[in-house]
């Protein structure tokens, strides 16, 4: 005679599942933050060596000698490779308590991607985000290719704003606008042929709206799509409307097929306003605009103080531009752009 099941076994399976995959889960974090420690740590006492002994020939000496005693010893895995990334860890990230602090939340790898970035407050921004929004390693190399710091609005502020806003971020997990909004967007997951409409482009957001929220950064939350608002018996509608988790505000999307033009400010204005006084729940910040035009004018924007406002402005592509192309317009608009505000800053 077959034995009967208990009644609450199928309650017991789940809950102990769950017991394994959390200590799993600790027992991964823990081994990930050994291994980067010690890998710190390996760096650190090879750099010393090559210090002390203040020869370059002799560093290499020590580095290929070294991987060759311990492949002997522990098998594959210390390459002179690896070694040198391990040095180069050391040289990075001279601050041990801090790498301490990290070591539960990057992986080496995350480490060995962004410590080959040779701007330092480059690599603070890309270990911030990805603490911050959880990246895994492919999702931060394909941030750091698609140039996103360089695409951000804190890319264009003076070195010290930056530096203040990440160690917010750092210390307080403070997310400001300037780090979430970008210019310009890559919509050319959209597949948009020639002479497309504005109804058409919102459409194909929605049809692709995953990758577009993606594009727009994590934290954001589609509302709704042509929010109609009435004032004074005229209806109005906002083409998208969204919302962000850690900047805690709703943010309104308005599509312009067109180059930015100054009307398009106190359009924006009123949808804000109008989101501010009957749709902002208690708790809230005040709500944020995104403008996304065809092109942007920077002398209009700038004299138009739209960030007073609570407006944003940026480009979208539909088609992307070679990486070198890319790349050097955006290291123009940086450079131009700080020193706008330098010399804003003197007057």
């Amino acid at each position: 005679m077959m034995s009967k099941k208990p009644q609450n076994v199928n309650n017991l399976f789940p809950e102990i599942k769950q017991l394994i995959e959390e200590a799993r889960q600790t027992v991964a974090i823990a081994v990930n933050a050994a291994t980067t420690v010690l890998y710190w740590n390996i760096g650190k006492r090879i750099n010393n060596e090559i210090l002390e002994n203040k020869r370059a020939e002799y560093g290499k000496e020590v580095v290929k000698t070294l991987s060759q005693e311990l492949t002997q010893e522990y098998g594959k895995g210390w390459s002179t490779q690896h070694l040198r990334h391990c040095l180069r860890f050391a040289e990075t990230f001279p601050n041990k308590e801090i790498i301490y602090a990290l070591s539960r939340q990057l992986s080496w790898t995350h480490f060995r991607t962004v410590m080959y970035l040779n701007d330092e407050l480059k690599r603070e921004f890309y270990i911030q985000m990805t603490r911050i929004e959880n990246w895994n390693t492919r999702t931060l190399d394909e941030k750091i290719d698609s140039m996103l710091f360089e695409r951000t609005a804190i890319s264009k502020k003076p070195e010290e704003l930056i530096r203040k806003e990440l160690k917010e971020l750092s210390e307080e997990n403070k997310l400001s606008p300037d780090l979430v909004f970008r210019d310009p967007y890559f919509l050319n997951f959209l597949g948009l042929e020639d002479n497309y409409s504005e109804k058409s482009l919102e459409d194909a957001i929605l049809r692709e709206l995953e990758k577009f929220i993606l594009e727009l950064g994590q934290g954001f939350t589609f509302v709704e799509r042509q929010k109609r608002m009435l004032i004074d018996g005229d209806s109005f509608k906002l083409d998208l409307l969204f919302y962000h988790r850690k900047l805690k505000r709703l943010v309104a999307i308005d599509l312009k097929l067109d180059r930015f033009k100054a009307q398009y400010k106190g359009q924006m204005e009123l949808y804000l306003r109008y989101l501010e006084k009957y749709e902002t729940e208690k708790g809230e910040n005040t709500p944020i605009g995104l403008i996304l035009c065809a092109e942007g004018s920077k002398e209009q924007i700038e004299l138009l103080q739209l960030e007073e406002s609570g407006i944003r402005v940026a480009e979208y592509l539909v088609e992307l531009p070679s990486k070198e192309l890319l790349q050097k317009k955006l290291h123009k608009v940086i450079e131009i752009e700080r020193k706008r505000l330098q010399m804003n800053k003197l007057k």
